[in-house]
């Protein structure tokens, strides 16, 4: 089934508007508008495809995205295994670059740290003067 230019058109213009107020789109809003897009008649891959030229085009965060940034950053930063509090702390920058103000401090370091966990990737802390930064992450 093809779809038309204006179904594609109708669906960029309420990606827009699920977007209109902080300009971020996390996961369930990206699946709210996946499932409006397979209403309209447009299928999850080209939803997808149409969602993420939206948000390239129109400087807009996605959650997704954002996270798989974070551990591209974050795997290049843990090459020996480890990632320092200097390294954490840039990814954190990046992510809260990337997020628009819609994520707090405390929720992104908590997922930075769980992309760490997840792929089995220490924290450098502690030692003589060293802080435990990373543990103190809730």
């Amino acid at each position: 089934m093809s779809v038309t230019q204006e179904t594609i058109d109708q669906f960029v213009e309420y990606i827009k508007l699920q977007v209109f107020d902080d300009r971020y789109i996390d996961r369930q809003e990206e699946k709210r508008i996946l499932e409006e897009g397979i209403k309209m008649g447009i299928g999850i891959e080209k939803g997808l495809a149409i969602i993420r030229q939206v948000v390239i085009e129109k400087g807009y965060g996605l959650e997704r995205e954002i996270e798989e940034q974070a551990k591209k950053l974050l795997q290049r930063f843990a090459a020996d295994g480890k990632v320092d509090r200097k390294e954490f702390d840039d990814a954190f920058e990046m992510f809260k670059q990337e997020v628009n103000g819609k994520l707090k401090d405390d929720e992104i370091k908590r997922r930075l740290k769980q992309i760490m966990l997840d792929n089995g990737w220490q924290a450098k802390e502690g030692g003589l003067f060293g802080s435990k930064w990373f543990s103190a992450i809730k």
